[in-house]
């Protein structure tokens, strides 16, 4: 019976199942739960996760420090006089922001539509909790009408989702990270809820509550990281990590106690079996991924970017790969899906297509998609320099219902789904553990920066696409080549591995072929250079061959990886591409003296939605915030938004002019022309810029593939 056989047979389920419920045990508010980021309840699981490891054996355990600001969510009840003239105490949930009473105290609580500026108008809300209602999923964040009503001198809001989170039941609270000041006060509350308190405001300004609460937010705390390590027989310098969140809103079953527990339960079978990797595996407990900076536009993931950038930038160069996990026990969609960096798809293709038949949990079968999202860690991981994937996790309904509420629990548990993860990912990771070169392949990447490429906006602008597209298909062409040659070196080796264990084809391995491939031979690849000269090539010249290919990807991380200002991963040419269109567009629009079809196109340029429905202040203070702080503050989005165009003189303008039917629209034209010539000129950098950072990357793939293989 070869290992993957033997590692599938030994999984044990039922022992991950009840870890993700022991996680629930530890909780900073006793009735709802939060395991939150650097809470006493997050350093008690933290504890747990490590003894968890000695109890499973893993060789080597290490705590690593990390710096965030944490958060301590106690209590938040309401009691108020409802329609029937009883008392009646409600259970609210919380935000990351500051809010501590002496008890009991007394609040009137008025009501402000959307919490939009307008529906501020003729109201005093100074010192009272506001209910507003929200759909953050389809409409703004959270902390875009807390902060204006902290503007207008509200004590707190009190949010209701109306749709997009928290739809499974009329009694659910909602969860999210705040993204904004811990100084302006924000708690959830359930639909029944907010419902009875509409009913009891109908006909009034106001109501009295008594509001018993307690959430304090306090800066630069130290939490850990916990990890455990099976060390690598022949080449433990080289590492493989594996990832997944103990922190949590309420519960967290779901989201993310089966990643950890999975993680956790992959290990501890690996080491009943008696497997010895190749290479150093690396069991990673990340704390603070829901939360952990306050009012900043990127305060999630920020334990597993402290990780690699603060407490472990060594990884940088030497982890050939990250298997993040999320959500893993539920059914999303009709098909399980990896995520993954552009760079893997090619070898996870092929691992899927010599899969043998795992566990039926879904009626189609697993395909792979790219690029990973900002959703989760793996984003962090993966613009440090280590390529990275991830169980997609946010197809199906459970995004819509039951995330971040207290109706993550067990009840869409799927053990189907569940040990079909666990057959996935633990297959997948012998299957990178087997690689002797990391298995990337760049000509996707290039291709899609290619097809990205709009030959209309660079003759428009004057860029130099014409060479862009030349560097791009010369740089696919090269990566082709190179990872050809790679892919055939990984599927000698794992033929030799096959062949050393006395096993012929392992798991369906296809015959290696003898070309330009190289198998595994002790401290040596056997390599054949050419068409029929073979050579001994020493182990250290494959892992100079590596760090060349790990240097190519942090190279394409820093130059090709941009996001938007909702955290859609997208070219930077793109982005450019996309804000030229709607300018010229807004413009055209204005001359034909089409005002509404101008504002809808300048509502979807950067973050200049806002300006339609917030004070300038709220608009400014966002809009600085993600742009204007050190990189100990923006984390992983640091230098990812790029051209940003502020517009909130020309959409405020704009809208009173539609509101006295004004048609010279002479100044704002002026300064959108004025902005798509900054725009324009930032294209023709950008498109020079790529040129360079592409022709860098071919070249060093080419030196690299002609170092180690010959020509």
């Amino acid at each position: 019976m070869d290992m993957q056989e033997k590692y599938r047979q030994q999984l044990d389920i039922s022992y991950s199942y009840h870890l993700a419920k022991r996680m629930e045990k530890h909780r900073t508010n006793e009735e709802l739960g939060y395991r939150t980021a650097g809470s006493k309840a997050e350093l008690a699981t933290g504890e747990m996760l490590e003894q968890e490891m000695h109890t499973i054996g893993f060789p080597i355990i290490h705590k690593d420090a990390i710096t965030v600001d944490a958060w301590e969510f106690e209590r938040a009840k309401m009691t108020f006089l409802n329609e029937k003239g009883e008392e009646e105490t409600i259970q609210l949930g919380a935000y990351q922001t500051n809010f501590v009473t002496d008890g009991p105290e007394c609040y009137s609580v008025v009501y402000a539509g959307r919490g939009t500026l307008q529906d501020y108008e003729g109201m005093d809300v100074t010192g009272k909790l506001v209910l507003v209602d929200i759909n953050q999923r389809d409409e703004w964040w959270i902390n875009y009408p807390v902060y204006q009503a902290h503007l207008k001198g509200a004590a707190a809001v009190i949010a209701a989702q109306t749709g997009g989170y928290g739809e499974v039941d009329e009694r659910a609270l909602n969860a999210q990270d705040i993204a904004g000041p811990s100084n302006a006060p924000a708690f959830s509350i359930a639909r029944h809820d907010a419902d009875q308190l509409k009913k009891m405001l109908q006909g009034r300004s106001e109501v009295k509550v008594l509001f018993d609460a307690s959430t304090k937010v306090i800066p630069a705390q130290t939490t850990y990281n916990i990890v455990g390590k099976i060390p690598g027989k022949t080449h433990p310098e080289r590492r493989i990590m594996l990832s997944a969140h103990y922190d949590s809103y309420f519960d967290g079953f779901q989201d993310d106690n089966t990643a950890i527990s999975m993680m956790l339960s992959m290990g501890k079978t690996l080491l009943e079996i008696g497997y010895q990797p190749e290479n150093t595996l690396m069991f990673c407990c990340m704390a603070s991924e829901e939360w952990g900076v306050a009012d900043s536009q990127f305060d999630w993931s920020t334990g597993a970017y402290e990780q690699v950038f603060t407490v472990h930038p060594e990884w940088r160069g030497s982890v050939i790969a990250d298997l993040n996990f999320e959500l893993p026990a539920l059914a999303h969609g009709t098909r399980a899906r990896i995520r993954s960096t552009f760079e893997y798809v090619s070898f996870l293709e092929e691992f899927l297509e010599e899969l043998p038949s795992l566990t039926g949990a879904y009626p189609e079968e697993t395909r792979i998609t790219a690029p990973i999202e900002t959703w989760s860690d793996d984003f962090s991981i993966a613009i440090a320099g280590i390529p990275s994937m991830v169980n997609d996790f946010t197809g199906g309904s459970f995004m819509e219902t039951n995330y971040h509420s207290q109706f993550d629990n067990d009840g869409f548990y799927d053990e189907d789904v569940y040990r079909m993860h666990h057959e996935l990912f633990g297959l997948l990771l012998m299957a990178i553990d087997r690689t002797v070169v990391v298995p990337l392949d760049f000509s996707r990447v290039f291709r899609k920066a290619k097809e990205r490429l709009d030959s209309e906006w660079c003759e428009k602008t004057g860029a130099d696409g014409q060479r862009l597209l030349r560097v791009l298909e010369q740089a696919t062409a090269t990566a082709q080549q190179l990872y050809a040659k790679v892919e055939k070196t990984n599927r000698n080796a794992r033929h030799a591995d096959a062949s050393a264990a006395g096993v012929e084809n392992a798991s369906g391995l296809r015959t290696a072929e003898t070309d330009d491939a190289g198998a595994v031979n002790g401290d040596f690849i056997t390599c054949v250079q050419g068409t029929d000269t073979a050579a001994e090539v020493p182990a250290a010249d494959t892992r100079k061959l590596e760090r060349a290919l790990l240097q190519v990807f942090q190279q394409e991380q820093d130059a090709y990886v941009r996001i938007d200002w909702y955290g859609n991963v997208l070219f930077p040419h793109g982005i450019l591409q996309d804000r030229l269109q709607l300018l010229e567009g807004a413009v055209r629009n204005l001359k034909e003296g089409r005002l509404s079809a101008a504002l809808r196109k300048l509502y979807e340029i950067d973050s200049n939605r806002y300006a339609f429905l917030f004070e300038e202040e709220v608009y400014r203070h966002f809009t600085s915030y993600a742009l204007d702080q050190s990189a100990d503050r923006l984390k992983w989005g640091t230098g990812r938004i790029i051209g940003f165009e502020n517009f909130f003189p020309v959409v405020t303008g704009l809208l009173e002019k539609e509101k006295t039917d004004c048609s010279d629209f002479t100044e704002e034209i002026a300064q959108l022309e004025a902005a798509y010539e900054r725009q324009s000129d930032l294209y023709r950098k950008e498109i020079d810029t790529l040129c360079v950072q592409t022709e860098r990357m071919e070249r060093l793939l080419r030196e690299a593939g002609v170092e180690f293989y010959g020509q």
